[in-house]
């Protein structure tokens, strides 16, 4: 993978699939930005990651709880001060939910995990598009196999994941104009 000197945010960068497409980009040398809701698992990861990158001031921790839109838009800011631009955004941090039955799972906690799950994704689509467009970047929204094939217990998550691959799949025909993948 050549991403030499694009710029890459990763949300919910600071463990697994996250950390880990962080370190790929990290080695692709990629200037990559870490962004969690936790400061010292940031920071702790982009330190870490400043020891394999080809130079420690490509990588960079954003606080960012994406449930929050000030947060985001903060992220996409902070992104553009300090790299003048956005090549691609990982739509990563999420949550699956212990399995339960539906009985079992209340409607807050149903609409918390679409804020988190789902309406993150779209907030920050929305937001880092403009910066997308100049770079003809690309967006990778981390859904799952349970959105086509279920699971059980889990109704909740798979019904978020499953609107991120919908959502995806219109995002992809609305920006293909623009180049934006």
């Amino acid at each position: 993978m050549r991403y030499a000197d694009k710029v890459v945010i990763v949300t919910g960068g600071s463990s697994g699939i996250g950390k880990g497409c962080a370190q790929e980009f990290v080695r692709a040398g990629a200037r990559v930005v870490v962004c969690c809701n936790n400061e010292d698992q940031g920071a702790a990861v982009a330190a870490a990651l400043r020891n394999i990158a080809h130079n420690p001031a490509d990588v960079t921790f954003i606080y960012c709880d994406v449930r929050k839109h000030e947060d985001i838009q903060n992220l996409i800011d902070d992104t553009i001060s300090a790299y003048g631009r956005i090549d691609c955004l990982i739509n990563n941090a999420g949550w699956h939910p212990p399995h339960k039955p539906i009985d079992d799972f209340s409607v807050e906690e149903f609409h918390d995990l679409i804020n988190l799950n789902l309406v993150s994704v779209f907030t920050a689509c929305k937001i880092a598009l403009p910066y997308l467009r100049q770079t003809r970047g690309n967006i990778i929204n981390m859904a799952s196999l349970v959105a086509t094939i279920g699971q059980r217990h889990a109704v909740t998550y798979v019904a978020t994941k499953g609107a991120i691959t919908a959502l995806t799949k219109a995002l992809a025909i609305d920006e293909a104009p623009n180049g934006v993948r």
